[in-house]
């Protein structure tokens, strides 16, 4: 069942879209060669802690951590780690937070160092892909039209989309109906309504949209070795256009 939340579960919300943006601020300040993806995870979980949320992904369904740390050609869900980030590297960390029950959802692609200019254009095309679907997130379009908004541009530069991950909806719990897939025809799929709250996070590869799994049974990554990047907001849908629970630039 589709959900559609009040004015005052919108505002609880964006109380966690706020410390969630605080917290990838921080984190794009640690992000250089040499740092481990645990430190970063580390330094999520206090901070959420020392601000009254916590890491609503860590204990679902089993999944340990307060992150995701997705690297290189880890498509999502990649495990923090031990391992030093290296010059070059590209690194997706995603997660959500739960302040006094509001919940927020947010990836957001890093340049390790100095990436090369086909990884800048990777992250670039995503960025804005993403926001070429979130345009698309208006009141009486359909969920098709996001997809399709997203597949046509990021196809057009000559990337592909990842299938087998979507947006979902969002609140009470992490992932709630409908799907928002990155790929599809307009005009097709579910109509978006007022109060709706939703996440848009397209996975866009360099090489083969497909996927495998590794033997941990959550890190996805390319089928090929390409690299992978994301870009994940949460937003509302409202009659005066989506609101970005999630915007880093304001």
């Amino acid at each position: 069942m589709i959900t559609r939340k009040s004015k005052r579960e919108i505002e609880m919300m964006q109380a966690a879209g706020d410390l969630l943006v605080k917290t990838h601020k921080e984190i794009a300040k640690m992000i250089k060669p040499g740092i481990t993806t645990m430190e970063i995870d580390h330094f999520v979980e206090e901070f959420l802690r020392k601000h009254g949320a916590t890491p609503e992904q860590k204990g679902f369904q089993g999944y340990k951590y307060a992150t995701c740390a997705s690297i290189n050609d880890e498509i999502c869900h990649g495990f923090p780690r031990n391992e030093k980030l290296k010059n070059g590297d590209i690194v997706t960390i995603d997660m959500v937070v739960n302040l006094n029950g509001g919940l927020a959802d947010s990836a957001w692609t890093y340049e390790v160092g100095e990436v090369d200019e086909k990884g800048k254009r990777l992250m670039e095309v995503t960025k804005k892909a993403l926001y070429l679907g979130i345009e698309q997130a208006q009141v009486g379009n359909r969920i098709g039209d996001i997809g399709h908004a997203i597949q046509t541009y990021a196809e057009g530069e000559g990337f592909s989309v990842v299938r087998e991950f979507t947006g979902h909806g969002i609140g009470p719990t992490i992932h709630e109906p409908p799907h928002i897939p990155h790929f599809g025809e307009p005009n097709k799929g579910i109509r978006l309504k007022e109060g709706m709250v939703i996440t848009i996070e397209p996975m866009i590869n360099e090489g083969d949209w497909k996927s495998k799994m590794d033997d941990n049974g959550w890190t996805a990554r390319t089928i090929d070795g390409g690299r992978s990047a994301q870009y994940e907001h949460t937003l509302a849908i409202t009659k005066d256009g989506p609101i970005i629970i999630t915007e880093q630039d304001e």
